[in-house]
């Protein structure tokens, strides 16, 4: 059984809660994969089906959703809301998120708010709140640049996943720079990850400060392997940016949990490609993904 962690708040209340590692690193081993699913809805990308349910693009984005996360719910252990294809709706399409994220945590997925969240102090506390409490998610993404009081409100609710190395081209304009240890700065906060996640490590030797590594620079991303040896890696840029899972093996770890692997578009949109049901079609694109993953990390 997990164990729990008991973190202090900046007001230095003690709060308990269930060692988000833990949770991540048994859901990877109950399904088998190390692969997740990207929930990003982009209206003009639904199935056709969809088209003629409802004048509000909400609705249909909320039936979409829901449709795949019924279609991948017993394939993969984690999705990925992609915030910023909610919000961007206003209160009507953070409504449809926190929805969704409830049926996901009801169908037995743990769920990963893709929101980037960077701020400090009380700020970021409200976005943790915002996060765990209101919406239900079980991970946030965040951005490290203002140090580690960016991220410690996190780690009292739940887990982080810290953007240290990113496959965006534009990520060398800072994450390359060099310090004057000699680290680059997507160095320098790797330890900073490893240090921070290093009072944080649960039951299986995983901690809840992960790390955002982009799968498109493989020999790269190894090397941050070694440097947050008991993180989880989130590692985008399979597929549609030129990254490969085969690529990647040494990422997850001996234990196979050592990075999840996401994938949005691939799975998504698997129906454009197709004259049949558009949910079987998602169905079948999770699982290749997930059977792929899963052998390659030696989870099945």
């Amino acid at each position: 059984m997990a164990e729990d962690i008991i973190l202090t708040t900046m007001s230095d209340a003690p709060v308990q809660c269930r060692n988000a590692a833990d949770q991540l690193v048994e859901a990877m081993r109950v399904k088998g994969t190390c692969a997740c699913v990207g929930i990003d809805p982009v209206l003009e990308k639904l199935p056709e089906a969809l088209q003629g349910d409802s004048s509000d693009p909400v609705v249909r984005i909320e039936s979409f959703c829901t449709h795949v996360l019924d279609a991948v719910a017993s394939i993969v252990p984690a999705v990925k809301f992609q915030s910023a294809c909610f919000e961007r709706y206003g209160a009507a399409g953070l409504a449809v998120m926190e929805r969704t994220v409830a049926h996901a945590r009801q169908a037995g997925v743990i769920v990963l708010h893709d929101a980037k969240r960077g701020d400090i102090g009380i700020s970021a506390e409200h976005y943790a709140a915002a996060t765990f409490d209101a919406l239900g998610a079980n991970w946030i993404t965040a951005s490290p640049y203002l140090g580690r009081e960016t991220l410690e409100p996190y780690l009292v609710r739940g887990g982080v996943f810290v953007l240290v190395r990113t496959s965006n081209p534009g990520s060398d304009d800072l994450q390359t720079l060099l310090l004057s240890d000699g680290r680059t700065v997507a160095e320098a906060t790797a330890d900073m990850v490893d240090q921070l996640g290093s009072s944080t490590i649960g039951a299986h030797g995983r901690s809840c400060v992960g790390a955002v590594v982009g799968a498109t620079r493989p020999d790269e991303a190894e090397r941050f392997r070694g440097r947050m040896p008991s993180a989880i890696l989130l590692v985008p840029g399979i597929g549609a940016q030129g990254g490969t899972l085969e690529s990647c093996r040494a990422l997850c770890g001996d234990d196979g949990c050592g990075a999840l692997f996401p994938a949005s578009r691939s799975v998504l949109y698997a129906f454009h490609n197709t004259t049949g049901s558009w949910t079987q079609a998602i169905t079948d694109a999770a699982s290749a993904m997930a059977d792929t993953a899963g052998a390659m990390a030696g989870l099945r």
